[in-house]
């Protein structure tokens, strides 16, 4: 339930992204959430859902007012299944419906193209999770990011790895999903900033359950840390 608790405290937050956008004849904010609600990952959407439902809940239950005229949100959820074409169908259909913001999506690989849509739309984002530095690097002033970006997540393990775990030679396997490759391409970094030395890189997808030829061509390079 990580995301959910990340979630509730951003009802300030919606508040203030999402004033803007609504104008003041209305009574109704939209806000629409994205993530993947099928799939391998729905556990993670729901949650994600879940917690949005809650802000918007908690607003609500605060009597917000937009220009001195009180409003009520309302949460208009989409399933990208954590699909990029998927994504981006899901992000026109809330423009479409003319929401007033969105949460979401959870994926940086479905974030970052829809990330485009809304900012064409001039709809605010706030993603709750998604983490390749890409998705704020592209100069859209409607997206929002809450955690920590690979920058910060990969290179800070890659470091951990040689301070803490006296690694000296590492192996990485990432799944070339835009989070995955992101992750490691920024551990790789802050590893090899300490000294340590990428003996084996493989790579897989994120539908694989089988990676005994990885792991045996990894073990053959004889890391200390995978």
């Amino acid at each position: 339930m990580q995301f959910t608790t990340k979630m509730i405290p951003l009802a300030g937050a919606i508040a203030f992204a999402f004033a803007g956008a609504a104008s003041a004849q209305e009574q109704v904010v939209r806000i629409g959430h994205v993530g993947p609600i099928s799939g391998a990952i729905a556990h993670l959407g729901k949650d994600n859902e879940y917690g949005a439902r809650m802000a918007v809940d908690e607003l609500n239950a605060k009597g917000v007012t937009i220009g001195g005229k009180k409003v009520k949100f309302e949460l208009l959820a989409e399933d990208d299944g954590a699909d990029p074409k998927q994504g981006t169908a899901a992000a026109q259909k809330l423009v479409d419906a003319k929401v007033n913001g969105v949460i979401g999506h959870l994926n940086s690989g479905t974030t970052i193209p829809a990330s485009k849509i809304y900012h064409d739309a001039g709809i605010p984002q706030i993603s709750p999770s998604a983490t390749n530095p890409k998705y704020t690097q592209q100069g859209f002033k409607s997206a929002f990011r809450v955690v920590a970006n690979d920058g910060q997540l990969g290179g800070t393990l890659g470091r951990y790895a040689a301070e803490k775990l006296n690694a000296k030679k590492v192996a990485v396997v990432d799944d070339r999903t835009a989070y995955g490759q992101g992750v490691a391409e920024e551990f790789i970094k802050g590893a090899k900033g300490k000294g340590v030395q990428v003996v084996a890189q493989q790579y897989t997808n994120d539908k694989a359950t089988d990676f005994n030829a990885i792991l045996t061509a990894i073990k053959a390079k004889n890391p200390d840390v995978v």
